[in-house]
């Protein structure tokens, strides 16, 4: 056993003597907060396994973020690694697409297959080598064998226990095969797998999240494949080579492989290999219990950002709706996420998410990035692509692409919007093009639209500094004090149309505000004339 672990550290690049891959602290308290781990970096080394099966989603999203907080809590080293070695679902630029939608997150890892870094190849399909040595020293050391059992034979195993309704599970038939009868096979060039004898047994493990557990799986599985026939490696056995030699420290993952890890951690111990800490996180489910919906594309991080939701609303609710936080509120940044994060904390209740909330975190976000001069800018630029793209064949005045016209806009509209697409839907069109507004119909609602419309022109003689929308609100109310007939419900109400074309939206000081005082003059003469 020790020569095949030597040739195998050869393989993947390490020095005879070098130590096995750093795991638990001695003596932790169950549930306690693991210190820094021993990676290379001095800090922990974890890592996210997505499989390139499609585009990323919300619970992958909710996995890469813990793991991504807790390396920066603990000054760490985050990694992307692309899980590959089901080829046939593989699916083409989906591993590029993940990688580019972390970085869109800001979150991105620090080593990964786009990044590279010292532990890379990070796509298990190049790792395939790495592998075979591996499975290759627990055949030597006899914690593995080959298995020669046909699909046939497979599946008549299986559908004899779903009909006498027992869990269907391998037989271990070709675990008692002697060395002989395993030669004439392979002589006969018969097809086989290889298959890791599970022993009884297991050693109970601290789970970071769920506690002390252990699941004796030779008891109820049989003994898993972990190189298939093409040379490929199944889940068990990448993972914990992989952790192994990227010198994972703390692994992270959905709860829904807790079972599994005594099976992992059995591996371990036949490499003789220390294993990492686990930590295994919740469920994320519909707020009504179910499992997330990935039809229509409802949870993907592209839909989203398409839809121009910003990613900080993204991990703002996918972290409140769970656990591991000192505080649960809504608005909270990355660095606060950061700095809030206790591993800990984390429980073992399923987190309930809300999608119908979704508008309001980033509501909360958006008014943040409007308020901040640097981040406003970039939405400057944003409003006006969006302008141009929905505008654009209306014949925009240049003036309304203005720097300071569109950042005016936004400070008016901060707090009220949660989408800046909001800005060019059907009730701002105003903003960007001008109404078609008859003296008619301004007369439909006041008898008097001429002489309101000679006050409002006086009013708007001061200078552009004076327009406030508190001061206008105060001096609209004396002008329809000056009007023989006109209710101020009807003055606003033409002004409104005036102004917009719409009997709905912003306060009209606030529409008088934003567009200035020229604009605003000139609306009124236009509407008047025609």
């Amino acid at each position: 056993m020790a020569r095949a672990v030597r040739a195998l550290r050869r393989a993947a690049g390490a020095a005879p003597g070098a130590a096995p891959g750093p795991g638990a602290a001695p003596g932790a308290e169950p549930g306690a907060e693991p210190g820094p781990g021993p990676g290379a970096s001095g800090g922990p080394r974890v890592r996210f396994g997505p499989s390139p099966t499609g585009f990323l989603h919300l619970g992958g999203l909710r996995t890469a973020l813990y793991n991504y907080i807790f390396a920066k809590k603990h000054q760490g080293t985050f990694i992307l690694r692309v899980e590959d070695t089901d080829q046939s679902r593989v699916v083409p630029g989906a591993a590029e697409g993940i990688e580019d939608m972390l970085d869109w997150a800001g979150i991105p890892p620090d080593e990964s297959p786009g990044r590279g870094g010292p532990a890379g190849p990070y796509v298990q399909s190049r790792r395939l080598e790495l592998y075979g040595r591996a499975g290759a020293a627990l055949l030597a050391s006899g914690a593995a064998y080959r298995c020669f059992c046909s699909p046939q034979r497979l599946q008549l195993l299986r559908r004899d226990a779903l009909r006498r309704q027992h869990t269907p599970r391998y037989d271990n038939r070709c675990r008692h095969l002697t060395p002989a009868e395993v030669a004439q096979k392979l002589s006969q060039g018969l097809d086989c797998v290889v298959r890791f004898r599970l022993e009884k047994g297991v050693e109970p493990f601290q789970d970071l999240v769920y506690g002390w557990n252990k699941h004796e799986v030779a008891e109820v599985e049989g003994d898993p494949v972990i190189l298939k026939g093409d040379g490929f490696p199944t889940y068990h056995l990448a993972n914990v080579v992989d952790d192994h030699y990227m010198g994972i420290t703390h692994v992270l993952r959905g709860a829904e492989w807790l079972a599994s890890t005594s099976k992992h951690l059995l591996l371990y111990k036949a490499f003789g290999w220390e294993p990492p800490r686990f930590g295994h996180l919740p469920l994320l489910l519909n707020k009504d219990g179910g499992k997330l919906s990935k039809r229509q594309g409802d949870i993907f991080l592209e839909r989203f950002a398409r839809d121009g939701f910003l990613p900080e609303a993204l991990l703002d609710i996918v972290t409140n709706c769970g656990s591991g936080f000192t505080e649960k509120q809504m608005g909270r940044t990355l660095e606060e996420l950061i700095s809030q994060f206790e591993v800990g904390r984390i429980t073992t209740h399923s987190a309930l998410l809300d999608l119908e909330a979704l508008p309001e975190f980033n509501r909360i976000h958006l008014t943040r990035h409007i308020e901040n001069q640097g981040l406003r800018q970039k939405l400057v630029r944003e409003l006006q692509g969006l302008v141009e793209l929905v505008y654009g064949d209306q014949q925009v005045d240049p003036d309304v692409l203005e720097d300071e016209y569109v950042e005016r806009v936004l400070l008016l509209r901060k707090g009220h919007i949660s989408l800046l697409k909001s800005l060019v839907s059907s009730d701002y069109s105003y903003l960007w093009v001008r109404p078609l507004v008859s003296r008619q119909q301004l007369q439909t609602i006041s008898a008097e639209a001429d002489e309101i419309g000679k006050l409002v022109l006086g009013l708007m003689t001061r200078p552009a500094a004076a327009l406030t929308v508190e001061e206008l609100n105060k001096d609209l109310r004396s002008l329809q004090k000056q009007t023989r007939e006109t209710k101020y419900s009807s003055m606003m109400q033409l002004l409104r149309l005036a102004l917009s074309g719409c009997q709905h939206g912003p306060s009209v000081a606030e529409m008088m505000v934003t567009l200035g005082a020229e604009e605003v003059c000139g609306r009124i003469r236009r509407a008047l004339s025609s």
